[in-house]
């Protein structure tokens, strides 16, 4: 069974937040459910439209592979189940930088009740897909399982 690098339900909040930039490419801003991780993800929403309050389900995947066995490119004759069939948008991708970025609890200057707090550090995983940006930013923990140069596919499905 293949290993998900991330998965979990967004909802999303924004779309084109700094307004529309290209005709076929809208940006999303979703926050998921399960991890409370932001997404600003752009999606091809010619082919794929995405609009403020919908819900989707989205997998981070080292593979489309049931097995998890990498892609060799080489299918055979007999036709194979791969996760695709599941999921309405795939993206093919590179994750190419992760940063980690503090917040003070805060946000200026530290009250009498804040004694003892720490800043909340967040991990923020960058990957382009074919130059269709995404920036997950989230709690370390959610983000464990990721490396630089690290190929990956994205799949969404919409959820009623």
């Amino acid at each position: 069974m293949v290993d998900f690098l991330f998965d979990d339900i967004f909802s999303i909040e924004k779309v084109d937040p700094d307004g529309k930039k290209f005709d076929k490419v809208s940006r999303i801003v979703a926050q998921s459910e399960k991890h409370g991780v932001l997404l600003l993800l752009d999606v091809n929403t010619e082919i794929y439209p995405m609009r403020a309050k919908d819900k989707f389900l989205m997998v981070l995947s080292p593979t489309l592979e049931w097995s998890g066995a990498t892609a060799t490119g080489k299918r055979g004759q007999v036709e194979q189940k791969s996760l695709a069939d599941k999921f309405e948008y795939i993206m093919h991708g590179l994750l190419y930088k992760m940063s980690t970025a503090g917040s003070e609890s805060s946000k200026g200057k530290p009250k009498a009740s804040d004694k003892g707090s720490k800043t909340d550090v967040k991990v923020e995983v960058y990957a382009s897909f074919g130059g269709l940006q995404m920036m997950l930013k989230g709690d370390p923990s959610s983000c464990t399982k990721f490396t630089i140069d690290q190929n990956l596919f994205l799949l969404i499905r919409k959820l009623i």
